[in-house]
C-alpha cells in the first residue's frame, strides 16, 4: 500500500481544482496518496469507506469530508460497490490563507482549517445541504464558485455536526517523517490481511525488532498494529458481503479463521453485525 504523492494544478482560470467522477465503484481508483492541498470530498449518495490516516470507517448514506494538506487518505470509492459519484474540491493552503487571514469575518473559518489537521466528516442536516450545494456549485462561473466556496467552509466552520476523524495526532506531520518506513508496514498489510500476521515479519520489514516495532506503530498511528490489521480487514469485508459473499466465505477471506471471532471484530467496529449489514445492503440495492 505505497503512500503516493499526489501532485494537483488549478483547473484553467481558477484557484483551485474541481473534480467531478461519476463511474462504476469497481473501477475507480482508490489508491492511498496525499497532497499539500486541502480537501473536500463528496459523495452524495451510497456507500464506501473513509481510510484518512489511521482511522477506518464505513459510511453509507453519502460521504463528506474535509481534509487539510498532507493528510494521506484513500479514494472514497474505496468498498463501495456499483455505481459511484464524488465531488471533490483541491485548494491550495495559500489560497485559503489570503482569503482568511487578519480578516475578523473569517475567525470561524480560520479556526475550522486549524481543524483540518485531524481530517473533518459531516453528519445530518450539514451533510445534506453542503451536498446539494457542491452538486450546484458544479454548474456555477468561475467567480460565483469562489464565492460559494467561501460560504460553505462558513457554514462547516458554524456547524455542530462535525467529527473530528484523527482527533489525538497531527498525523499528516508524523507520516511525512515516516513516509517510507510506514510504505512499508502498510504494504506488509495489504499483501498479508488474508492470512495470519507475523508479526516478527512486518517489524522485520520495518527494520525494527518486535518490541520496537510495537511501540512506534502505537506512536505514529494512533492504535495498535492489531487493531489496524482488524480494521483493514473488516473493511475488506464490507466490501465482499456487498458482492454476495457469504458471512463465513468473508470471515476466511479476510483472514479470520473463527466465524464468531470475526462477528465480534465486525460489530465493534461497524456497530452491526455482519448479517445485519449485508441484509441493509440488500434493501438499498432493491430501493
Amino acid at each position: 500500500m505505497k503512500i503516493e504523492y499526489e501532485i494537483i494544478h488549478p483547473d484553467e482560470g481558477s484557484s483551485f481544482k474541481l473534480l467531478h467522477t461519476n463511474t462504476d465503484a469497481e473501477q475507480y481508483a482508490w489508491q492511498y496518496h496525499y497532497h499539500p492541498e486541502f480537501e473536500i470530498a463528496c459523495v452524495p449518495r451510497g456507500s464506501g469507506s473513509r481510510h484518512i490516516g489511521n482511522h477506518f470507517s464505513h459510511y453509507t448514506d453519502g460521504n463528506l469530508v474535509f481534509l487539510g494538506p498532507n493528510l494521506p487518505h484513500a479514494g472514497f470509492g474505496l468498498n463501495s460497490h456499483g455505481p459511484h459519484e464524488e465531488i471533490v474540491v483541491q485548494v491550495k493552503g495559500e489560497v485559503l490563507m489570503q482569503s482568511v487571514e487578519n480578516r475578523p469575518e473569517m475567525h470561524a473559518i480560520q479556526k475550522l482549517l486549524e481543524k483540518t489537521k485531524h481530517g473533518i466528516y459531516f453528519t445530518g442536516k450539514t451533510k445534506e445541504l453542503i451536498t446539494k450545494r457542491l452538486q450546484k456549485f458544479l454548474m456555477m462561473p468561475a467567480f460565483e464558485r469562489y464565492l460559494e466556496l467561501i460560504s460553505i467552509l462558513q457554514t462547516m466552520a458554524l456547524s455542530k455536526e462535525m467529527v473530528l476523524i484523527n482527533p489525538e495526532t497531527d498525523l499528516a506531520q508524523l507520516i511525512s517523517k515516516n513516509n517510507i518506513r510506514l510504505q512499508h508496514i502498510f504494504t506488509y498489510v495489504e499483501q498479508h490481511y488474508n492470512h495470519e500476521v507475523n508479526i516478527k515479519q512486518v517489524a522485520s520489514a520495518a527494520n525494527l525488532s518486535v518490541p520496537s516495532f510495537c511501540n512506534y506503530f502505537k506512536k505514529i498511528m494512533g492504535t495498535t498494529f492489531t487493531d489496524f490489521v482488524n480494521q483493514y480487514r473488516i473493511q475488506r469485508a464490507c466490501m465482499l458481503l456487498q458482492q454476495e459473499k457469504s458471512v463465513s466465505e468473508t470471515s476466511f477471506e479476510c483472514g479470520f479463521n473463527n466465524v464468531v471471532y470475526f462477528n465480534k471484530v465486525f460489530k465493534s467496529i461497524i456497530k452491526k453485525t455482519p448479517s445485519e449489514f449485508k441484509k441493509e445492503k440488500a434493501i438499498l440495492s432493491y430501493l
